[in-house]
């Protein structure tokens, strides 16, 4: 079971891969600015307990962090160690965060962090080659306990031998969803699996996205069978996030 906590909203794009963002999507069919950074009041979430003392998150659960923005933004220093602090508090928690910039998580650890808390899994996406190429020598270099890639949306075919290190738990990938989704390229994410499979690491193909090309045809995949559509790709070789 997993729960979602997103300690502060809004964003601001950063690479190609942000050009459709699913945050600008949503808002925007409720008259919002998805640039206008804001703390949510549910920042104190994992700490809250209920009338018997309990928490609220219960023990054991997966908590997707920070799903509406990027947990290093700039706007979000002075929020953070609030978040963090509660990261560390409930270490019966596992919390997974997914983030664009890697490059600015040396300045934005908290005291004893140490090699990385185990109940924390930094997911660093990479849509194209330039982004791995900027971004996963950091992350190999950064220390953290777990290290996740995520190839989503995909928007090339990338090569990510060089960084396919047993530090690597899991890479997953997947198409771009939304009314303006671009086309991901079936041999694009075989390709992943490939290098995977090679390097012995775990490989999920996440969703097709809403525009899938395969042998030269581009079907188009509403939104409700892009991840069975995916699973049924047979290139999984580990359960989806």
């Amino acid at each position: 079971m997993t729960v979602g906590w997103n300690p502060w909203h809004g964003c601001r794009r950063l690479s190609p891969g942000c050009l459709h963002c699913y945050v600008y999507r949503i808002d925007g069919q409720h008259g919002k600015d998805s640039s206008l950074i804001t703390m949510n009041r549910d920042i104190d979430l994992p700490l809250r307990k209920n009338r018997r003392g309990e928490w609220k998150i219960p023990s054991g659960k997966k908590v997707y962090t920070c799903f509406s923005s990027d947990f290093f933004l700039e706007e979000a220093d002075a929020w953070r160690p609030r978040a963090w602090e509660a990261i560390f508090v409930r270490k019966d928690l596992s919390f997974l965060i997914i983030t664009k910039r890697i490059s600015r998580l040396a300045s934005c650890l908290p005291e004893g962090w140490g090699a990385g808390w185990s109940n924390v899994t930094l997911c660093v996406t990479c849509e194209d080659q330039r982004r791995a190429e900027e971004r996963l020598p950091i992350f190999l270099a950064a220390p953290i306990a777990h290290k996740r890639i995520i190839c989503e949306p995909l928007l090339e075919k990338i090569d990510l031998r060089p960084w396919l290190t047993p530090a690597i738990e899991e890479v997953s990938a997947g198409g771009e969803s939304g009314p303006d989704a671009r086309v991901c390229r079936f041999s694009w994410v075989e390709s992943l699996a490939v290098q995977c499979r090679e390097a012995g690491i775990p490989f999920t193909f996440r969703q097709t996205g809403a525009r899938l090309e395969k042998d030269g045809v581009i079907y188009r995949i509403p939104r409700a069978q892009q991840f069975l559509q995916a699973m049924k790709a047979g290139l999984n070789t580990k359960e989806q996030l």
